[in-house]
């Protein structure tokens, strides 16, 4: 079934390339492609971006999967993309018509219960040409480990045939699994990578590692470091979001943070062109702080949580924005990867030549084992070449994984976070505090009502005195009288000859 889809999606981009072929057919189109799945029409997300619904574009050919409303959706989730669905429960393919050249494929998950299909059944693969992006995917289970509400998973692929085919498929190992997808989107970006010359860190010697055109990456982690978060409007044209990166700082020694200097603008340079990062990144900056002391005593460092057995490029954006640094040598600091050394004298103005000019350098580096590890990425002055302020500075951050040898990116699933267990001595405690609490309102129940009971025989025996001493002046008729007014009436009067009454009985 799976094949006889990439078939089809194959012969209709075919189709859509051999229609491009002819005098009056345009070129592929170029700009970003926003697809809303399961959505009833186009519609506009926060930020004013044009969404297309699936069903309604030449991107999902013979759609089978059903679309669906998330049955609750927090207030802080955007409405578009994840207010909607589309469900798969067997495998389906998207296919997309693409000039030739690099992108971001964007895919945005908001695990939800969707009618009869539980978020905690979704789990599923998906594939975009040879690459597996992601392999037993549980959205609920990531989202829940990150405590996150939603989830968008970024990847850079290059597309050199003329068509992307995206394909979802429900796993095939637990029952009633299905896959699901809130939205798709396909940025072309330029050659963010085609310049890079990231240098292998392994514990020896550092040597040059090459990214090849057809790399596949993950961005995992993409950081303004010292400033606030960044949203896709303000990015520089290729709709990144750039995270704050203070949760991921180390302990307290968080340094300190800074904008530009007034008069120092931000001058991008051939070599690194504005859609390398937005001027706010290269316009706020970490550094450790004025005390050089404290500064030697401590590293600053960034610890990120990631899948092991893969190799991941780190870019670390540098900008020297404030005076008086505008000298070589003068800031000078190394930079270490998992405590190995990546640049052992780092001189932003030695490699910017000036203030206010970006620069970026890329490393890379490999993690062991299975499951998930940590990356550390740290900062510590140098003092071999006696710099004038011994304090280290960065301004931003990215982290990317790169493909395996099996052309995949997909890691591994998070364990569900363990419930809280109770300890049974507390139980027992908790259980016998409830029974001193019970018997205690007994009691107070149990007196209350003997308050009550009392009450009433005081009241009734105030009540009989009162009868008793207007007895004393009252003669039969009277006392009779007097009695049934007290019992409301229930008595009945026996009246004795030679007691005259009146005609309405009371006495003269």
């Amino acid at each position: 079934m799976k094949n006889r889809l990439i078939q089809l999606s194959a012969l209709v981009c075919a189709s859509f390339l051999s229609l491009l072929a002819a005098p009056a057919a345009s070129s592929p189109p170029r700009d970003n492609i926003l697809l809303s799945c399961g959505a009833a029409g186009p519609d506009s997300d926060a930020n004013g971006r044009p969404w297309t619904s699936d069903a309604e574009s030449e991107y999902a050919p013979s759609l089978n999967g059903r679309s669906y409303s998330a049955m609750q959706q927090a207030s802080s989730v955007p409405r578009v993309p994840y207010l909607t669905a589309r469900v798969f429960t067997s495998p389906y393919t998207y296919s997309f018509p693409l000039p030739t050249g690099r992108i971001f494929l964007r895919l945005h998950f908001y695990p939800s219960n969707f009618a009869n299909h539980s978020a905690a059944d979704a789990f599923f693969s998906v594939t975009a040409g040879p690459y597996t992006l992601l392999q037993n995917f549980s959205a609920s289970l990531t989202a829940d480990a990150l405590s996150f509400a939603y989830l968008t998973r970024e990847f850079s692929l290059n597309v050199s045939s003329g068509c992307l085919n995206i394909t979802f498929a429900p796993s095939t190992t637990h029952k009633n699994s299905y896959a699901f997808i809130n939205g798709i989107e396909i940025v072309p970006i330029p050659g963010i990578f085609s310049s890079s010359r990231p240098m292998l860190i392994h514990g020896g010697n550092p040597v040059e590692f090459e990214i090849d055109a057809d790399q596949a990456l993950q961005t995992v982690y993409r950081l303004n470091v010292g400033g606030q978060a960044i949203s896709p409007v303000k990015d520089s044209g290729l709709s990144r979001t750039w995270e704050d990166d203070s949760p991921y700082i180390y302990g307290a020694a968080s340094g300190v943070t800074f904008s530009n200097d007034p008069n120092v603008s931000i001058k991008y340079t051939p070599s690194v062109p504005n859609y390398i990062a937005p001027e706010e990144v290269y316009s706020t900056a970490r550094s450790m702080g004025p005390n050089a002391h404290i500064n030697l005593n401590y590293k600053l460092t960034w610890i990120l949580p990631v899948d092991a057995g893969f190799y991941y490029l780190v870019r670390l954006h540098f900008c020297e924005i404030q005076y008086p640094i505008t000298k070589e040598n003068q800031r000078v600091f190394g930079v270490y990867l998992d405590n190995l050394t990546a640049q052992w004298a780092a001189d932003v103005i030695g490699w910017s030549k000036g203030i206010g000019v970006p620069v970026f350098k890329d490393y890379v580096v490999i993690t062991m084992g299975s499951g998930q590890t940590d990356l550390w990425v740290a900062l510590h002055p140098q003092t071999i070449s006696k710099p004038q302020y011994y304090d280290a500075i960065l301004n931003g951050m990215e982290v990317f994984k790169l493909q395996n040898s099996d052309n995949s990116l997909a890691g591994v699933n998070p364990e569900p976070r363990p419930q809280p267990v109770e300890d049974p001595g507390k139980v027992s405690k908790q259980k016998e505090a409830k029974g001193h609490v019970a018997a205690i309102v007994g009691v107070v129940i149990g007196g209350g009502f003997a308050i009550l009971l009392a009450g009433v025989y005081l009241s009734w025996m105030s009540k009989d005195k009162e009868m008793k001493a207007a007895a004393e002046d009252l003669d039969d008729e009277s006392l009779l009288r007097h009695v049934g007014e007290i019992d409301g009436g229930t008595t009945k009067l026996e009246v004795k000859p030679g007691n005259p009454t009146s005609e309405n009985g009371s006495h003269e």
